[in-house]
């Protein structure tokens, strides 16, 4: 109590706290699954008997399945993930969902209070610490993913913690306390832990170890061979800093790899290539950003600046930008200034040069954000300090409070969806919706499910007895539906094909759509519709009930071959509703293959009119114009596909064969290049390629050795020297 009252402020942030180290976990449980929660349950179990085991057990080491993230997956330490496990397991709790969840605000709360103090340690002012608690505490995008992302807050959390004591080291020298050492390689290894990123705090630790040396031995020289700023001699100093380091980064390298298995078999060689492996990352999602569906392997490079400029708070940018003119850049601040704004800006400097493959906002460069929200707190409370009038200093005060009203009223108003947020710069959540992705994460299939659960109703559509709930992420719906198994049967639906396949009610997350379909109320949401979760007035989340299945029947007609079956069916269903996507492709389809090309035109004209830059109804628009021998037309309709999509490799073949119908041989092979540079080579367009180079008249042969040659110096232009290494092979041995 003594403590308590000896200062205030101290006293305010003590109890915020312990406010919230109440208040997150109970916010957590009104959480839905992660997108990639799923992938981690599996593994958790694994490690945990990898150790049960003493690795007799070796399922942890080994990738979980076929797809990326899965066969990726030992590669994490996932050391949150692993704890609520072997929580879930010592106390046998069903819903493990809980367990992760509180576990990680836990992780959420242990970074506030560690950029708190980081704020206090360099300040000396518990004001500081209060405002940045704040700050961190109302940032809606690192509050709602503290509820369920088990990666990337917890990394976020241990990375501030380990900035905050390597922070306390050099303020602390030349006699740094034992606890910032072990808390320091504490911090180091679960870093190390949880991704192998975490070898950037070694990296800091160095870095800055060398920085702090040469301001000393400047400070030295300086003095004329008096003692430096630390008050030892830059001798001993230097032996000083290395012998710390030494033991700094080889115990927490130690630890990190004690608790993660993958490592542990093999403590070098596995880092160096998951290291290396991190960067090599092939999975890609279309990202919808600035009102366009883009490929998340060839997102424009400010993709992660500008998203975290538009979806944090108006006052983490206002005190970020403030401090170094207001206190920052003082002689006795410039040190800890340049810790935390490197730390900030070279992590979004090395995505940028790197061309790293990041999607689902900027959760991927989370760890950054909490040491500019220190530096926010710090650049308020240097106004605060530095302005002495009365009235003024008032304002002062205020101003980072007013500037958190916004997303304050976000979150109350909001939860549990407050990651879904975007400031006054991007026009809020209404200009925003159509421009960049909403609940790109699968929040809301909690909602959903349970509303599916209570209000769900057989309508005699069903094909057996259950249920049949749909949805493009049916890991999450399938953990909310699991006690209702009796009832439910879990299935999986592309948004596109929902008309092909057969269910009875739908849950789509709106992440991954057209914007100009989301957009058009005219079809959006669908007659079908039956619930929609909102954020701030924007749907995020739509569940849909069949009340007639003519376009699965339909569908089911047209794979086998009764055309006129399928026709009638299909009419059917788009008299039901003119803008089921599914129906109107399928008919389509059928009546340009039957030579119907007037009520072909009359059905792909409908199904542009809905989604107006869907491929497969741009690649029938194309086929007509083909078949009507409009050239021109079906190239400018190709083009426009692979402008749109550059990954829908059917509009390149179509291209070539259309550039060959012309005798446009050089442009046939400048589009089969194209293909080349897009990665979406394949076997058909091989072929294509093949057959242009072999009627130039130069043998099989030669046109393969051509083809090779192109292949390896399309991958050198583009800097991949080591798959160009297996095609110059090939060409050689020719």
């Amino acid at each position: 109590m003594d403590w308590l009252r000896a200062d205030y402020k101290r006293t305010i942030f003590a109890v915020l706290s312990l406010a919230l180290i109440i208040a997150l976990p109970i916010m957590s449980k009104d959480a839905g699954m992660s997108g990639d929660e799923h992938f981690h349950f599996k593994q958790a179990e694994n490690v945990i008997n990898f150790y049960k085991t003493f690795g007799k057990d070796t399922s942890a080491l080994v990738g979980a399945g076929a797809g990326q993230v899965e066969g990726f997956i030992m590669k994490y330490g996932q050391l949150p993930d692993n704890i609520s496990c072997l929580i879930a397991s010592i106390f046998n709790v069903d819903d493990i969902l809980s367990v992760r969840h509180s576990v990680n605000s836990l992780f959420g709360w242990l970074g506030i209070l560690f950029a708190g103090l980081l704020a206090f340690r360099i300040s000396g002012n518990w004001l500081a610490a209060i405002i940045t608690s704040l700050l961190l505490f109302l940032s809606p995008r690192y509050l709602g993913h503290s509820f369920n992302n088990l990666k990337d807050v917890p990394f976020a959390a241990v990375m501030v913690m380990g900035i905050y004591y390597i922070t306390r080291f050099f303020q602390t020298l030349p006699k740094p306390p034992l606890k910032v050492v072990i808390m320091l390689a504490i911090s180091i290894g679960c870093a190390l832990a949880i991704r192998v990123g975490g070898l950037l705090l070694i990296a800091y630790f160095g870095l800055f170890a060398i920085l702090f040396f040469i301001r000393e031995w400047i400070i030295s020289l300086r003095k004329k061979g008096k003692q430096p700023g630390s008050t030892l001699p830059v001798s001993k100093l230097f032996l000083k800093l290395l012998n710390y380091g030494i033991i700094i980064s080889l115990g927490g390298y130690i630890l990190g790899i004690l608790l993660w298995p993958y490592a542990l078999v093999s403590p070098v060689a596995h880092v160096k290539e998951t290291f290396a492996s991190m960067s090599e990352f092939e999975s890609s999602l279309r990202q919808l950003f600035e009102g366009t569906l883009v490929w998340s392997d060839s997102l424009p490079w400010y993709y992660t600046p500008k998203y975290i400029l538009i979806s944090i708070p108006i006052a983490a940018i206002a005190g970020w930008l403030l401090y170094p003119f207001v206190g920052g850049w003082k002689n006795e601040n410039r040190f800890s200034t340049l810790i935390l704004y490197f730390v900030f800006l070279f992590p979004l400097f090395w995505l940028i040069y790197t061309h790293a493959n990041v999607y689902g906002g900027w959760r991927h460069a989370m760890f950054a954000y909490p040491p500019m929200v220190v530096a926010a707190g710090l650049g308020f409370n240097a106004l605060i300090e530095f302005v002495k009038p009365k009235v003024a200093n008032c304002v002062a005060i205020a101003l980072p409070f007013l500037l958190l009203i916004m997303p304050a009223v976000h979150i109350i108003r909001n939860h549990p969806y407050e990651y879904i947020y975007f400031n006054e710069l991007a026009g809020g959540m209404k200009k925003a919706y159509g421009n960049y992705e909403m609940d790109y994460y699968y929040h809301s299939t909690r909602e959903a499910t349970k509303w599916v659960i209570k209000n769900a109703e057989k309508s005699g559509l069903e094909t057996g007895d259950k249920i049949r709930v749909a949805s493009w992420h049916p890991a999450s719906v399938g953990y909310f539906l699991r006690n209702d198994t009796a009832r439910f049967q879990n299935v999986f639906l592309r948004w596109y094909e929902k008309g092909n396949n057969d269910w009875d009610y739908a849950i789509f997350v709106i992440t991954g759509m057209a914007p100009e379909q989301i957009t058009n109320k005219a079809f959006f949401p669908p007659k079908n519709c039956v619930h929609t979760i909102k954020v701030d007035g924007v749907p995020v989340c739509i569940i849909l009930k069949r009340t007639d299945k003519s376009d699965m029947l339909g569908f089911k007609a047209k794979e086998a071959h009764q055309n006129d079956s399928a026709i009638l069916y299909l009419e059917k269903a788009i008299a039901l509703d003119p803008a089921n996507e599914a129906s109107l492709a399928n008919i389509s389809e059928i009546c340009l293959q039957t030579g119907q090309l007037e009520k072909a035109k009359t059905y792909i004209d409908m199904l542009i009119k809905v989604s107006p830059k869907y491929e497969t109804g741009n690649f029938f628009l194309a086929h007509y114009y083909l078949m009507q021998n409009k050239l021109d037309d079906a190239l400018q309709v190709c083009k426009q596909i692979i402008k749109d999509n550059f990954k829908f490799r059917a509009a390149y073949h179509l291209t070539c064969n259309v550039y060959l119908r012309k005798q446009d041989i050089k442009s046939a092979e400048k589009i089969m290049l194209k293909m080349i540079d897009a990665d979406q080579m394949d076997e058909q367009g091989m072929q294509q390629l093949f057959e242009i180079y072999k009627n130039e008249g130069i043998g099989e042969r030669a046109a393969y050795k051509k083809m090779m040659k192109k292949f390896y110096q399309s991958l050198e232009r583009r800097g991949k020297k080591k798959e160009a290494e297996t095609y110059r092979e090939q060409y050689n041995k020719i």
